[in-house]
């Protein structure tokens, strides 16, 4: 049975049907709160967690339910409701299944996955009370060492929920990593993907011929010193040390799907009147036609697009950074993430962005200069780089190779360009020179690069520019 399961219902989890789940550990048992509220916990004796339910989120975001768990919802808006069993704890799984199969009998709803959800008896559990400060600060994670916290998942794609945020929040406030372990066929939102960048957290794929493997690098994996971390091949040595690949990462379907990348930060002055993500709209807007159709400040994405929403929530968790998650149509599948920070430069907004295309789907790539036009004049870009590459058009990251990316272009700022000494800017060593964007007196300046994903070279003119803008 699953760790997780999830209650998708037409009705919202009243107080009493939220009770009624979280007796199904009998009417002694008690309930803690972390994650600012967002999640609640059964607990045991000792106040480890034993199962973790995030608070209810009302959907109003077309196709989330289809995108991370494959399932069928109720019509928008509906309710979903998660809750997560510890691994190795006696009815946790259980438990968790009970309390979600009672929410949908409430609430006129189903639960995933369907078999989880297999009884509304009373589970019998012992020694199940509140947690305990400092234990309440623990996330709900499977092993926990001194150098990593690793937490188990096995859903169709792994997402950025509120109880994993909390779980990678914590851990990096302890200083350790975040490692989440994996069957082999599941994937990783890109929200995700993104947060796993820093040593020594990792994606961990378990798999039958090599054990577990690395589901970013491919790099064969093995528990060491408290940690997954990679093995040495049989042929290292010291002076050239050298990790085996796992067979299953390189079994690599060819794809004509690809994907479009966009990387841009933007400083805004800090001023009362400012409302933030305006540049994320605009760039949307002028690549697909149409805004955003949701955000969140976890998956799935429950909100309406609203950029004063967002600002509104910027200014509230003020002077500390806001993270939110964007996401696109089910017929245009687009992802972003979005850091807000207030700065001594002002308040910047660091954006991420990709959008899928299939083989009979070209990429807006002629729209790329007028919308970067559109966040050098409008939206006070200071940077951008522009990606393409060959993989999903559903933007899940796989367990397999997939080819880099490749750079489409580099822009440069108005206030950047200015700031270069004489002309260093203007007169680059590519073959092409860059393309003035804005006002005459003060332009932003647009670096075409070759872009073909079958090439790899654009990464060498890449290098060539920033080693010039940068003067070395």
């Amino acid at each position: 049975m699953t760790k997780d399961v999830i209650a998708l219902t037409q009705r919202m989890p009243d107080p009493w049907s939220m009770l009624a789940g979280l007796l199904s550990g009998g009417p002694d048992k008690l309930v803690d709160t972390a994650g600012e509220g967002a999640v609640m916990r059964l607990c045991d004796s000792e106040g480890r967690p034993l199962v973790s339910v995030e608070a209810p989120l009302l959907i109003q975001v077309p196709g989330e339910a289809e995108r991370l768990l494959g399932a069928t919802p109720p019509p928008v808006p509906y309710w979903w409701t998660e809750a997560r069993a510890t691994t190795g704890v006696d009815d946790a799984e259980c438990l968790a299944g009970t309390f979600a199969a009672r929410l949908a009998a409430l609430g006129e709803g189903s639960a995933w996955p369907p078999e989880a959800a297999h009884s509304l008896a009373v589970v019998k559990t012992e020694g199940v009370s509140v947690a305990p400060t400092p234990a309440a600060e623990q996330p709900a994670v499977d092993v926990l060492t001194d150098k990593v916290a690793v937490v188990i998942q096995d859903r169709p794609v792994v997402a950025m929920t509120a109880w994993l945020s909390h779980a990678l929040r914590v851990a990096a406030n302890a200083e350790l990593g975040l490692q989440i372990v994996t069957p082999s066929g599941i994937m990783l939102s890109p929200a995700v993907r993104d947060s796993l960048s820093s040593w020594p957290s990792r994606w961990v794929v378990r798999d039958e011929r090599d054990g577990y493997y690395d589901g970013l690098s491919g790099a064969v994996l093995r528990w060491q010193e408290g940690m997954f971390a990679p093995v040495a091949a049989a042929d290292a040595t010291a002076d050239a040390p050298r990790t085996p690949v796992a067979a299953s990462y390189q079994e690599v379907t060819p794809t004509d799907d690809r994907q479009l990348a966009i990387t841009f930060r933007t400083v805004h002055p800090a001023d009362e009147r400012l409302v933030l993500g305006g540049a994320l709209e605009s760039i949307w807007r002028e690549l697909t036609g149409a805004p955003p159709a949701g955000w969140g400040t976890a998956e799935p994405a429950n909100l309406p697009w609203s950029p004063r929403q967002i600002t509104d929530l910027a200014y509230e968790r003020a002077p500390e950074p806001t993270w939110t998650v964007v996401v696109g149509t089910p017929d245009r599948p687009g992802l972003a993430t979005m850091r807000i920070s207030r700065t001594k430069a002002g308040v910047e907004e660091h954006v991420t962005l990709m959008f899928g295309y299939g083989p009979d789907e070209e990429p807006p790539v002629a729209s790329l200069p007028q919308a970067a036009e559109l966040l050098a004049t409008r939206h006070h870009l200071q940077s951008m780089l522009v990606q393409l590459r060959k993989a999903r058009r559903g933007l899940a990251v796989p367990p397999r190779f997939e080819g880099p990316g490749v750079p489409l272009a580099f822009v440069l700022g108005a206030e950047e360009v200015r700031q270069m000494p004489g002309d260093r800017a203007r007169r680059t060593p590519l073959s092409e020179q860059p393309v003035p964007l804005g006002p005459k007196t003060r332009p932003a300046l647009y670096y075409p690069l070759p872009g073909d994903p079958s090439n790899l070279s654009g990464w060498q003119d890449f290098e060539r520019l920033m080693r010039h803008l940068k003067g070395v």
